[in-house]
């Protein structure tokens, strides 16, 4: 939890460097575009990230530490081909799909500078979440923990340095955002290599293992990982037809949708820490045979999500108004802003349960069933309401957030209706 909060602290700071470039709100714009874009190519990383989590932390749980060990090395090396791909041919369509999502005009070359140098570190990116997940699955948490709030202290401290050339460096505006987190991805992969070869955690890596790794053992992950991927790709459809939506409205609701985004992710990622430690414990009490412990845990975990996010909420929209003048200055785009953050608050607690169970899931490598909520949730819910009422209907675009909300406490009854059957406690790897 703490290792997210401290990532999502970056991104928000980050947002805020931008915003105080000369062109802010189209860098804040720029980065918001791209980020749709970027949610798109990380949904790959479902490809991998939900199976090996499930079977690092099984095996880790069966106490079988040589295998556990072969699902480490497994996992990194797909991260790295996947990325490899993946990040080539982002790099060459970035300006076509920044294009079809609405960006335009200084927005665009700004989105199209940032996200190129993202891409071609997006290997480097994908195979250092992989640490982080190797660590949490084989009760290593507190080392993830340091490993991602160092990682995110160094970006915090590139970030002003390379966006306006700081201590003899050249100024490189938006780009410098780009580079200070690829900069830091490197040096974090490279640590933690070195702790995991260097016998610091409790399953060490060896350059030649007793169970070498096997295109057979690889695809064990990816296969678990497919339901979550496209859960995942699907989502992020939703999200490349709900952007354009948003960019009819102007560039000014863009950027404070971009913030108001930042602001929900903060809450959001302290979520997703704690539920891909939820996950490995899942994995480890299940893989031990202690099913009504497993339910313990997860129960108490929706209900925590809950809590946290009610918490966030109340947080959210008593200070919407501070936490949108951080940013800007024209009272228009600074309304648009309160407003949408006021209106999502309402649907946060239902946010909180939806993501606890998918994490539920996760740590069992049972991913249909999520995968079938998100295609639902993100195209049913929301999608066609979106474009109902604003196309169609004419509403403006606090619309889009007030469908945005109802999604959430609809797509979150269902599932949890679903969660209770407790399917998940017999599921096999």
């Amino acid at each position: 939890m703490f290792g997210f909060l401290s990532e999502n602290i970056y991104r928000f700071v980050d947002t805020f460097w931008v915003s105080r470039l000369e062109n802010g709100e189209a860098g804040v714009a720029a980065i918001t575009f791209f980020g749709t874009m970027q949610w798109m190519v990380f949904s790959f990383n479902s490809l991998v990230g939900p199976g090996s989590v499930a079977v690092i932390s099984r095996r880790y749980g069966e106490k079988e530490y040589d295998r556990t060990e072969k699902a480490i090395k497994e996992t990194i090396i797909l991260k790295l081909f996947f990325g490899a791909i993946l990040g080539a041919a982002g790099f060459l369509s970035i300006r076509h799909i920044l294009t079809l999502l609405g960006a335009g005009g200084e927005a665009l070359q700004m989105g199209v500078t940032y996200g190129s140098t993202m891409l071609v570190g997006l290997p480097v990116m994908f195979a250092t979440y992989s640490i982080f997940t190797g660590m949490r699955s084989i009760a290593n948490p507190q080392m993830a923990m340091l490993l991602m709030i160092g990682s995110n202290l160094l970006n915090l401290v590139l970030d002003p340095l390379f966006i306006f050339g700081y201590a003899g460096l050249p100024a490189m505006g938006i780009q410098g955002a780009a580079v200070a987190s690829v900069t830091s991805f490197v040096i974090t992969l490279i640590v933690g290599l070195y702790l995991f070869y260097g016998h610091r955690t409790n399953v060490r890596l060896r350059l030649v293992g007793k169970i070498p790794v096997s295109l057979g053992s690889m695809w064990q992950i990816v296969r678990i990982g497919v339901p979550a991927w496209l859960g995942e790709l699907s989502f992020s459809g939703s999200r490349l037809v709900i952007t354009p939506l948003i960019a009819a409205f102007g560039t000014p609701v863009v950027a404070a949708y971009g913030v108001g985004n930042q602001i929900t992710h903060f809450g959001i990622m302290v979520l997703v820490g704690i539920g891909l430690g939820l996950s490995s414990l899942i994995g480890h009490t299940v893989g031990s045979g202690k099913t009504q412990r497993a339910r313990t845990v997860g129960n108490m975990a929706v209900w925590v999500g809950v809590g946290i996010m009610t918490v966030f909420g109340v947080a959210t929209f008593i200070f919407a108004p501070q936490l949108m003048r951080l940013f800007f200055q024209d009272p228009e785009t600074v309304s648009y802003g309160v407003r949408m953050l006021r209106i999502l608050a309402i649907g946060f607690p239902f946010l909180g349960a939806f993501l606890m169970m998918e994490e539920i899931y996760m740590g069992v490598g049972l991913n249909t069933p999520t995968m079938i909520m998100s295609i639902i949730h993100g195209w049913g819910f929301q999608v066609v309401p979106i474009y109902i009422l604003t196309q169609v209907m004419g509403f403006d675009q606090d619309a889009i957030w007030w469908a945005i909300a109802g999604s959430l406490a609809l797509g979150c009854t269902v599932f949890y209706q679903y969660y209770r059957r407790g399917r998940w406690l017999t599921h096999k790897v």
